[in-house]
């Protein structure tokens, strides 16, 4: 209803024109002001309809331009957030590479420290003269340090198997084992 916020304002602009109308013209208020009255109401409804035609246009005009600049924004904020999250997950992931580097370095410092006081506790042995228990402790450091060796190098297989080939999606039936078909 937005022809009647205009209304008032057309109201007063007709009264005013016929009161110019009729102090210009000099004839006094006989009986032909009920037609011209008529004809002004007429023609204020129309103006009405017309102005209230015209902002409706425009409010329109108002509320897809804000759309159009909401969904500009909304896409940029997408596209700032998704580059952030790139960024967050890229700086994670090396953060992550780091620790872990720390942690298997100061795992195999602590098991070669071990194991180098495994061999001198067994060279011990073996100059007090107790060659049983120094061959013992020998041949527990030697089978740690080859037990060792094969989970590294089982370790690196798997990580150049991993990075060489890129992860496949599961089909959609992995989970159904071939008993239950």
């Amino acid at each position: 209803m937005t022809m009647l916020r205009f209304l008032p304002g057309i109201l007063a602009v007709q009264a005013a024109t016929a009161v110019l109308i009729v102090f210009t013209t000099g004839s006094p208020l006989g009986q032909d002001w009920a037609p011209m009255a008529a004809l002004g109401f007429v023609i204020t409804l129309f103006a009405a309809l017309w102005f209230g035609a015209m902002a409706d246009h425009l409010k329109k005009d108002a509320l897809a331009g804000a759309a159009a600049g909401f969904a500009r924004e909304r896409e940029r904020l997408l596209v700032a957030a998704e580059t952030d999250k790139r960024a967050a997950l890229e700086e994670s992931h090396r953060r992550i590479l780091r620790e872990t580097g720390r942690a298997h370095t100061r795992a195999h410092l602590k098991l070669g420290l071990g194991l180098v006081g495994l061999l001198a506790l067994g060279a011990l042995m073996l100059a007090v003269q107790f060659m049983t228990i120094g061959l013992l402790i020998f041949a527990t450091a030697g089978g740690a340090l080859g037990g060792y060796l094969v989970r590294a190098r089982q370790d690196a297989v798997a990580i150049r198997h991993d990075t060489a080939k890129p992860a496949a999606a599961p089909s959609p039936g992995h989970w159904v084992s071939r008993n239950s078909e």
